[in-house]
């Protein structure tokens, strides 16, 4: 199954239109995930067309958003466990709030946006895992988003990175 992983999108502030090497992705995906701060419905909706969507709502997020999403979701991809959470909070960094959230679950993965800043990293058995933004990069210097492949044994899982939203 494939996976594409994206976040952070602040649509249409950030965006008019979703960039066309996320577009590339989007078309073979079998699902996609959000890891919050959309802005608006139209990016749900648009990114439906593509495949089934799943996602959080994050911080910046609208009243629709927030009743069509939770604040947590998880997952199981061919016996792949994923949480996702968006990650804004006080205190502490957002890889360890993300963590934090899930302390007494033990998934293989757990998905996080808000900061914007990609982010791949094994704490203990679970990978954390920010795909970054594929339209508001702040000060980081590309865009990117994530893939995620699972297999009934495994799973990969890498950012996509590229330099321009056209």
């Amino acid at each position: 199954m494939k996976i594409v992983i994206l976040g952070d999108t602040h649509m249409p502030r950030m965006a008019k239109a979703l960039p066309p090497k996320l577009i590339a992705e989007l078309e073979t995906a079998d699902r996609i995930i959000h890891t919050g701060d959309w802005q608006t419905m139209e990016v749900y909706n648009e990114l439906k067309s593509f495949a089934p969507v799943d996602g959080v709502y994050g911080n910046a997020d609208s009243k629709d958003i927030r009743e069509q999403f939770g604040n947590e979701n998880r997952f199981n991809f061919d016996g792949t466990a994923v949480s996702l959470v968006h990650g804004d909070g006080k205190g502490k960094t957002t890889p360890l709030r993300a963590l934090e959230t899930f302390r007494d679950e033990q998934p293989d993965i757990i998905l996080f946006g808000h900061s914007h800043i990609p982010y791949h990293e094994k704490h203990g058995e679970i990978v954390l895992f920010n795909p970054g933004s594929p339209t508001d990069k702040r000060r980081q210097p590309e865009y990117s988003f994530g893939v995620l492949e699972t297999t009934e044994s495994d799973f990969s899982l890498r950012h996509v990175f590229y330099s321009s939203k056209m």
